[in-house]
């Protein structure tokens, strides 16, 4: 499977969901994560303070360039809209 492939599976589906009902809930509040190996997930920032995004969050990938136990770093993008910006990968 390409790459390309990969990404529109896995776009619109939230980050850490259960692969069975990985789509979005209507009762929770998302960002979309931009570039990097999450590229197109949405994560759940439900209740999370804006301050916690601003300063960055590291989520656990096997896909980023540590493989498995890394994690890749995304922080709050300045503007409207919830985007959260790759910033790297981690060990």
């Amino acid at each position: 499977m390409e790459w390309a492939d990969w990404a529109q599976i896995m776009r619109g589906r939230v980050y850490g969901a259960d692969h069975e009902d990985a789509g979005p809930r209507p009762d929770r509040v998302y960002a979309e994560l931009v570039a990097g190996p999450l590229d197109g997930l949405l994560l759940d920032i439900t209740g999370r303070p804006g301050g916690e995004l601003r300063a960055g969050v590291e989520l656990r990938t096997e896909i980023g360039a540590h493989g498995r136990g890394g994690r890749a770093r995304y922080a709050l993008r300045d503007g409207p809209g919830r985007y959260l910006d790759w910033r790297g990968d981690t060990p």
